[in-house]
């Protein structure tokens, strides 16, 4: 087991499986709410569902609408169980607070270097790895 640690922006504990993008996220435009598949043309995860998986990504971008996509897909179930980045951005950060999905940013050592399909469990900034 390795150890990360960052600042949890919104507590929680949730664990699942690591899903892992290099490239930053739109939850507008690039997932699709109804089944939490990946549709973004220039994602290394296009195609791949987040339901229930740890997302780690850098950073969000996109429309403020992604906002109420993430607490849209909460409702509907196909969110992931928490998201971790480099840094957070304000609209993911709105989607997590809405939905009650735990997010970790500003992750040490980074984020990005754990390996897709690993075990996570998170809490409250704590994040374990299980490879």
């Amino acid at each position: 087991m390795v150890t990360y640690t960052g600042k949890a922006v919104v507590g929680g504990a949730a664990s699942g499986e690591a899903m892992v993008s290099s490239k930053p996220l739109s939850f507008l435009g690039g997932v699709n709410p109804s089944t939490g598949i990946i549709t973004d043309e220039e994602s290394e995860l296009k195609g791949e569902s987040m339901k229930g998986k740890i997302l780690i990504y850098p950073t969000g971008k996109g429309s403020t609408v992604g906002s109420y996509i993430i607490y849209g897909m909460k409702k509907m179930g196909t969110a992931p169980a928490a998201i971790i980045m480099r840094e957070a951005d304000t609209v993911t950060i709105i989607g997590c607070v809405l939905a009650g999905i735990p997010l970790v940013h500003r992750v040490r050592p980074d984020p990005l270097e754990i390996k897709a399909g690993s075990l996570i469990k998170v809490a409250d900034g704590i994040i374990e790895v299980y490879q």
